[in-house]
């Protein structure tokens, strides 16, 4: 039977972390799915370092904070050198929901694919996010597209699950500041087959989103070069 990681990063998720965490867990004992939780709480001052204590799950507390990129990528180190088969990415807190991890499995399996991303766009159901968000998702498309020949619906998506392969790439580099569209670029640059399946998101149980109205065009603005940036580091280191 396959062995499964559940990363989960985690800054300031006091109010959701619990119940996605008992989610995963609930989700894998009714699909009989094998899996450790593991969570990368980055260095968080609120309560969660006292919250996951107590759940069931492996709990990595960064001394310092890393960010997104940092935080995912010592969950996917954790489950490289630990021998998991694959691992799963989802945010702390709970728009992705626990429960659509088996569509997850099934595309891999169906499709034959090391990257699997969960999106909102294909079937357009649950939470669509902001209009302006969605503009920018579907510019992100169209670059990514030009650059790699890969057509992502939903490349800002934290929701994935990738295999030993996709592991053994991002164990040695992963992206740091906007990890979700940049590692579109590393996965299709290292030759891995990448597929998106439609799933069902909610809007954010808890936290504070890190872009605001205000910040959108100059996210978008950083995004694009750190994505440019990304496929040029790739290709020179090849």
């Amino acid at each position: 039977m396959p062995k499964y990681a559940v990363v989960i990063p985690a800054y300031n998720e006091q109010g959701a972390i619990s119940d996605v965490v008992n989610a995963v867990n609930t989700t894998a004992s009714l699909n009989g799915i094998k899996l450790d939780v593991i969570v990368v709480n980055d260095c968080s001052i609120d309560s969660t370092s006292t919250i996951i204590a107590e759940l069931s799950c492996i709990a990595l507390n960064l001394p310092i904070n890393l960010g997104i990129g940092g935080a995912v990528q010592t969950g996917f180190k954790y489950a490289f050198e630990n021998g998991y088969d694959f691992a799963f990415q989802i945010d702390g807190d709970g728009q992705h929901p626990p429960e659509e991890l088996p569509k997850l499995i099934r595309a891999s399996e169906e499709n034959n694919w090391d990257v699997v991303i969960g999106s909102r766009f294909i079937d357009k159901i649950g939470f669509q996010s902001t209009l302006l968000r969605r503009t920018g998702i579907n510019y992100f498309k169209f670059l990514i597209r030009s650059l790699v020949g890969v057509r992502i619906t939903d490349s800002t998506s934290g929701f994935r699950m990738i295999n030993r392969n996709a592991l053994s790439i991002v164990n040695e580099y992963y992206p740091d500041e906007y990890p979700e569209p940049e590692a579109i670029i590393l996965y299709a640059k290292n030759n891995l087959n990448i597929g998106e399946t439609p799933v069902n998101m909610r809007e954010r149980q808890g936290g504070v989103s890190s872009i605001g109205k205000r910040a959108s065009i100059y996210y978008m603005l950083k995004v694009s070069l750190a994505i440019i940036f990304t496929f040029i580091r790739v290709k020179r280191k090849k």
